[in-house]
C-alpha cells in the first residue's frame, strides 16, 4: 500500500513549475479568446479564455516547444526552457494569416484606425477581412472591396467596381504610392470579357477605399482612390506556404535576408485553372482562360535610418477558344494575350521622430493582341509609363504634420482597333491612338490636432500640369473632424479633383488636343456614434458634381420621330457632359477578434448627367437607386470559422437608347439609359476548417457563391437593329449562377 501510495504522488513531489501567458492579435493588440495552446509532446493543452489567457500549473522541469495556433492565425511554435519551480510568463504574438509574422504587436486604440488620417470618410480591410472576402475561387483581394459599404458591383466576373455613382475609370488604384493603369488579368478591348487583379490576398499591408473628398496626394482622378499597401516579409524566420483550390494554385515564401535581419524577401507565384469557371459560367465550354503572374519583393536596412525596397509585379494573361466546335463569324474573338508588368524602387528615411522622407521611381508595361479564328489581328495595344515621386513629412508642432509631394508620369501608348467586313482580307480601322503624354503634379497639406483629439483639421492644396492638354489645375481640399461627445464624432470634408484624358483619347482621330481635364467637387458630412470599443453606426450624406467630362454622345444609335437615327462611326469626343451623384448611406458595423465581426449597410443614392452637346438629360451607367450589403464572421472553436455575406443592387440601366415592352423585346428609343436590369442579388457562405501538426498547419476552406442561385444578368452588347421597326437585339447574359468552390492551405 505504501509503495502505490509513494507512485502516485511521485509526479507531484517532482520540480515542478508553473506557465501563464495571454495571446494577443499582432495587428491591433487585441487579447484573442479560443485559441489552443499547448506544450508539444505532453498532455498539457488549453484554450485561451475570454481575456485571452493561458495557464498550467505544475509542469515538471525541462526544455519544452510552445504550440499556439487557431484557425485565421499563423502557426506559433516558441522553444524555452522551464527551472525547477519557475513562474514563466509568455506574452504570445499571433499574427493573422495574410500578415508578415512579428516579434511586437501594432497597437491600436481604435479598431476602425484610418489609414488616411486627413480623408473624413474612409473604409478599410483587416487581413481577415480581405481573406474572407476575396473569394476561395480566386483568391482577389479587390474582390473584397467590393463587398463594402455603398459599392456597386453586379457583374461577377470583374473586380472593378463603382462607388456613389463613379466609374471604375474616376477611380484612382494607387499600390504602394504608384497610379496603376490596367493591374488585372482581363482580355483588353472587349465587353464581355472579365477580370481578376495581379494582386493576391497574402501580399497585402492595407486597403483602404476613399469614397469621396480624398486627400491630395492622390493624383489624376475624379471619382474615388483605392490606397493598396503592400507588406514585406517576415524577419523572424523562412516560412512557406501553398494553397490550391479549383481554379487556381497559388505559392508563397518569405524569410530573413540576412542572419541579422537587416531585410527581408518575399516571393509569390499565381497559376489559374479558370477552364473550371468557364465551363460553369459560359454557354461555350471550349472557351479557356487562364493566368500566371508572380510577385517579389526585397526590403533592406540601408541605415537604422534608412530604408529600402524592390518590387516586381508581372504575369500573362491567356485566352484560346481554338478548341470550339460553335461557328463563330469573321470578328469573333478567338486567341488573346496580355501581359502587365511593374517594376518599383522605394526609399525611405527618417532623419527624426518629426522628419520623414520617402521616394519612389517605378516603370509600367501593359501589352495585348486579339486576333480571330485566321489569327488576323482584331486589336492589340501597348502602354509604357515612367513614374517617380516624393513625400516630405514634417511634424514641426506637436500632432501638426505638414506634408509635402511632388510627382512625374512619362507616358507612352498606342493601340488599334480593327473590323472585318465579310472576309479576313477586307479589314476597316475603327480606331488607332497613338501618342505621349507627361504628367506634372505636387501638393501641400497641413494638419491640426487639438488636445485630447477633440477636433482634427485638415487642408491641401494640389497643382498638376498636362505638356498636352490644358490648362494647368489648381484644387483645393479640406477635412474637419470634430468629437462632439466622446462617443460621437462628426466629420466633414470638400475638395475639387481633375483628371486629364488618357493618351488613347485625344490621339485618336475621334479625339484631340483641344480636349479640357473633367473635373468634379465633393462634398460630404457624416456623424458616427460609437456603441462601444468595437460598434459603431454611421450615417453619411454625400455630394459629387462633375463637369467637363469626355464622352462620345453621337457614338450610339437611337429612334427618332419613327426613324432610325444610325450610329456615327467617325462620332468625335467632347467635354460635353455634366452631372451629379448624391446620396445618403446609413452603417452599423463591428469589428473584434473575438465576437461577430462585420457590417450592415444601405445607401440610396441617384447619380443623373446632362450632355450639351445633343441636350440630353438622362441617369448615369453607374445609377443605381438602392445598395444593400451585409457581412458577417465569427470563429466559433479555435479550428473552425465561419462568414457570410448578402449583396443587393436595384439594377442598373442598359446604356444606350433601349426600351422594353411588356413582352420584354427591346427597341430603340430616343432617350438615353432608360430601361434597367432586373435587381441584382447574391447570398455567399464560407466555412475555414484548420488542423494543425507539430511542424506544419493545413486549413481547409469551403464556398457557396449565390447559394439562393438568384438570376443576376449583365448587358454585353447591341448587336443589332431592324431599321423599319427599330426592334434592337442585345446579348443580355447570367453571372455567376450557384456556384461551390473549395481551397485548401498548406503552412510550414
Amino acid at each position: 500500500m505504501r509503495i502505490l501510495l509513494t507512485l502516485f504522488c511521485f509526479p507531484f513531489l517532482l520540480p515542478a513549475g508553473e506557465i501563464t501567458g495571454v495571446v494577443v492579435d499582432a495587428r491591433g493588440g487585441d487579447a484573442l479568446a479560443r485559441v489552443r495552446v499547448q506544450l508539444t509532446g505532453t498532455e498539457f493543452q488549453t484554450v485561451t479564455d475570454s481575456q485571452g489567457r493561458f495557464s498550467f500549473a505544475r509542469v515538471p522541469a525541462g526544455d519544452y516547444i510552445l504550440h499556439v495556433e487557431t484557425v485565421g492565425y499563423r502557426l506559433l511554435k516558441q522553444p524555452f526552457s522551464l527551472g525547477s519551480e519557475e513562474l514563466k510568463d509568455f506574452q504570445v504574438i499571433l499574427s493573422p494569416d495574410t500578415f508578415r509574422r512579428v516579434d511586437s504587436v501594432d497597437v491600436k486604440a481604435d479598431p476602425f484606425e484610418f489609414v488616411q488620417a486627413a480623408t473624413p470618410t474612409e473604409l478599410n480591410l483587416s487581413d481577415a477581412e480581405i481573406k474572407n472576402l476575396g473569394s476561395v475561387l480566386v483568391d482577389d483581394p479587390i474582390r473584397a472591396v467590393q463587398s463594402l459599404p455603398g459599392v456597386k458591383s453586379n457583374n461577377d466576373y470583374y473586380s472593378q467596381f463603382t462607388i456613389y455613382g463613379a466609374p471604375y475609370s474616376a477611380i484612382g488604384f494607387y499600390l504602394d504610392d504608384v497610379l496603376m493603369h490596367a493591374p488585372w488579368h482581363t482580355i483588353q478591348g472587349i465587353r464581355d470579357s472579365g477580370s481578376i487583379s495581379i494582386l493576391n490576398g497574402d501580399s497585402i499591408e492595407s486597403l483602404s477605399l476613399m469614397p469621396i473628398a480624398f486627400p491630395s496626394r492622390f493624383m489624376d482622378r475624379t471619382g474615388a482612390a483605392l490606397d493598396v499597401r503592400t507588406r514585406e516579409g517576415s524577419r523572424t524566420r523562412p516560412s512557406f506556404r501553398t494553397s490550391a483550390s479549383v481554379a487556381q494554385l497559388h505559392l508563397l515564401g518569405e524569410g530573413p535576408l540576412t542572419p541579422s535581419r537587416r531585410g527581408s524577401w518575399l516571393l509569390s507565384f499565381r497559376k489559374s485553372y479558370a477552364q473550371y469557371i468557364a465551363r460553369k459560367i459560359t454557354d461555350d465550354p471550349a472557351q479557356a482562360v487562364a493566368f500566371t503572374d508572380g510577385m517579389a519583393r526585397l526590403t533592406y536596412d540601408l541605415t537604422s535610418r534608412q530604408q529600402g525596397s524592390l518590387q516586381v509585379f508581372t504575369g500573362v494573361t491567356d485566352y484560346d477558344r481554338s478548341q470550339s466546335k460553335a461557328r463563330w463569324g469573321v470578328n469573333t474573338l478567338f486567341y488573346a494575350f496580355y501581359r502587365p508588368l511593374l517594376a518599383r524602387a522605394g526609399w525611405q528615411y527618417t532623419k527624426s521622430a518629426k522628419l520623414l522622407l520617402s521616394a519612389n521611381a517605378a516603370y509600367l508595361r501593359e501589352t495585348y493582341d486579339n486576333s480571330n479564328h485566321d489569327q488576323r489581328p482584331l486589336g492589340g495595344g501597348y502602354y509604357g509609363e515612367w513614374t517617380g515621386g516624393g513625400r516630405l513629412t514634417w511634424y514641426w508642432s506637436g500632432d501638426a504634420p505638414l506634408e509635402v509631394g511632388w510627382s512625374t508620369r512619362r507616358i507612352r501608348a498606342e493601340g488599334f482597333d480593327n473590323q472585318y467586313i465579310g472576309t479576313s482580307a477586307n479589314v476597316r480601322v475603327r480606331d488607332l491612338h497613338n501618342g505621349t503624354a507627361l504628367r506634372q503634379g505636387g501638393y501641400v497639406q497641413q494638419s491640426w490636432t487639438a488636445p485630447g483629439k477633440k477636433m482634427r483639421l485638415s487642408m491641401g492644396m494640389r497643382w498638376d500640369t498636362h505638356n498636352k492638354v490644358g490648362p494647368d489645375a489648381v484644387s483645393p481640399h479640406a477635412s474637419l473632424s470634430v468629437a462632439v461627445t466622446k462617443t460621437t464624432q462628426a466629420q466633414f470634408g470638400w475638395g475639387q479633383y481633375i483628371q486629364f484624358p488618357e493618351v488613347s483619347v485625344f490621339s485618336s482621330p475621334f479625339g484631340g488636343l483641344g480636349l479640357l481635364p473633367e473635373r468634379a467637387n465633393h462634398l460630404v458630412a457624416n456623424i458616427e456614434q460609437r456603441l462601444s470599443r468595437t460598434v459603431r453606426v454611421r450615417v453619411e450624406a454625400y455630394q459629387r458634381e462633375s463637369r467637363d467630362r469626355i464622352a462620345r454622345p453621337f457614338i450610339d444609335p437611337r429612334w427618332v420621330a419613327g426613324r432610325l437615327v444610325g450610329a456615327q462611326a467617325s462620332a468625335l469626343y467632347f467635354n460635353s457632359v455634366r452631372g451629379y451623384s448624391r446620396g445618403v448611406q446609413f452603417l452599423i458595423h463591428s469589428r473584434s477578434a473575438n465576437k461577430v465581426s462585420g457590417w450592415a449597410s444601405y445607401t440610396l443614392g441617384y447619380a443623373r448627367n446632362r450632355d450639351g452637346a445633343d441636350n440630353s438629360h438622362y441617369p448615369d451607367e453607374n445609377d443605381q437607386r438602392h445598395t444593400a450589403g451585409v457581412y458577417l464572421s465569427y470563429r466559433f472553436t479555435p479550428s473552425w470559422s465561419m462568414g457570410g455575406k448578402y449583396a443587393y443592387g436595384s439594377g442598373d440601366p442598359v446604356p444606350g437608347f433601349f426600351r422594353r415592352d411588356a413582352a420584354g423585346v427591346y427597341f430603340l428609343t430616343d432617350r438615353r439609359n432608360q430601361t434597367r436590369l432586373p435587381a441584382y442579388q447574391r447570398v455567399d457562405f464560407r466555412l475555414n476548417k484548420s488542423f494543425v501538426f507539430d511542424r506544419w498547419k493545413l486549413t481547409f476552406y469551403g464556398e457557396l457563391i449565390n447559394a439562393t442561385n438568384h438570376y443576376n444578368p449583365r448587358f454585353v452588347s447591341f448587336d443589332s437593329v431592324d431599321s423599319r421597326t427599330g426592334r434592337a437585339s442585345l446579348t443580355i447574359q447570367r453571372v455567376f449562377p450557384i456556384l461551390p468552390s473549395g481551397g485548401i492551405m498548406l503552412e510550414f
